[in-house]
C-alpha cells in the first residue's frame, strides 16, 4: 500500500451524500472538520485540491482520465482499503471492472458478498465506524 492517500471515507449505510457511484449511492461519514475526510469541502473533499477526487480538472476527478473514479471506462481507478489494510475494491463507476464497487456481479460491488462495501451485513456495515482509505493506483 502506498504512503500517499487522498483521504479517508467512512461508509455509514445507503444514504444520499457527496459521492455517487453508478446507480447506487455510497454514503460518506459526516466529518466536516477532519482535513483527511472526503466529505470536508475545505480538506480532502475540496473541488480546488490539485490532486483531489472532487476536483473535475484533476487526474483523479476528471471524467475523461483513466485514473479517475468518475470515468465509467477507467481501468486504473483509485483503490479502497479498510483500516486493517484489506483491499475493498476499486473506487470506480466502471460496472465492467471485476474489482469495481459499481460492478453488481463482482466481489466488491455485489450486495451479498462479505467483502463488498455495498453489503450492510459485511464490509459495508452501517454501524461500523472503520474508515476506508482511498489510495491512488500506480
Amino acid at each position: 500500500m502506498e504512503a500517499r492517500m487522498f483521504g479517508k471515507v467512512l461508509i455509514v449505510g445507503i444514504v444520499y451524500t457527496a459521492i455517487f457511484i453508478g446507480s447506487a449511492h455510497i454514503a460518506l461519514a459526516v466529518c466536516p472538520y477532519d482535513l483527511n475526510c472526503l466529505s470536508n469541502p475545505y480538506g480532502a473533499g475540496s473541488s480546488y485540491k490539485p490532486d483531489g477526487l472532487m476536483n473535475p480538472y484533476s487526474q483523479y476527478g476528471n471524467p475523461y482520465s483513466n485514473k479517475s473514479w468518475t470515468n465509467p471506462y477507467a481501468t486504473n481507478a483509485p483503490r479502497l482499503y479498510d483500516s486493517q489494510g484489506s483491499y475493498r475494491g476499486n473506487l470506480s463507476t466502471n460496472p465492467y471492472d471485476p474489482n469495481s464497487v459499481s460492478n453488481p456481479y463482482g466481489r466488491y460491488g455485489n450486495p451479498y458478498s462479505p467483502d463488498s462495501i455495498r453489503n450492510p451485513y459485511g464490509a459495508g456495515n452501517p454501524y461500523s465506524n472503520q474508515p476506508l482509505y482511498v489510495v491512488p493506483s500506480r
